[in-house]
């Protein structure tokens, strides 16, 4: 394994750790409290379980998210084997470690409504409340790995390190 491809992996563990901990933090600290103001109404922490995409979109097709999320899962692993270049495992691994995160909670997690879990139907726990809308550690990862691969796409450098 490349050092690249560690450099990835290492990242998206810790990047899955400090998500799945402050989830279960705000799961016992913050569920059904009202929300902490932090910056005023800018920045404060709230409980939230959404279902859905970003905003609560799609919240009926949590399924349709866990396959989409596999499949990237799946595509980051295959091209991890290519990967010589650092600011490209660092954006694979932010996206690898943040999509797993929400994926782990889809899986796993109580859905929305309270109901018993069902595989691949939970809801993904949000807390991070910034005013136009509530995320997780894992939103932010995914969120910094989409800028981070957007900005090498257009300075043109590939995943095996070559400036094009």
């Amino acid at each position: 394994m490349s050092t690249r491809a560690v450099t990835l992996y290492a990242l998206a563990l810790g990047v899955i750790a400090i998500d799945q901990l402050t989830k279960v933090l705000a799961v016992n600290f913050l569920q059904g409290q009202p929300r902490i103001a932090i910056v005023g109404d800018f920045v404060g922490l709230t409980f939230l379980r959404n279902p859905g995409a970003a905003f609560g979109l799609g919240s009926g097709a949590t399924w349709v998210f866990s396959v989409i999320a596999i499949a990237v899962f799946a595509v980051i692993v295959f091209i991890s084997r290519k990967l010589a270049s650092t600011w490209w495992a660092i954006g694979l691994g932010l996206l690898l470690g943040g999509l797993t995160g929400n994926l782990l909670d889809r899986f796993f997690r109580m859905p929305a409504n309270g109901e018993v879990p069902q595989f691949m139907h939970g809801a993904v726990v949000d807390f991070i409340d910034l005013y136009f809308f509530v995320c997780n550690i894992a939103d932010i990862a995914i969120s910094g790995a989409a800028v981070l691969i957007a900005f090498l796409t257009l300075k043109g450098t590939s995943i095996d390190g070559r400036e094009e």
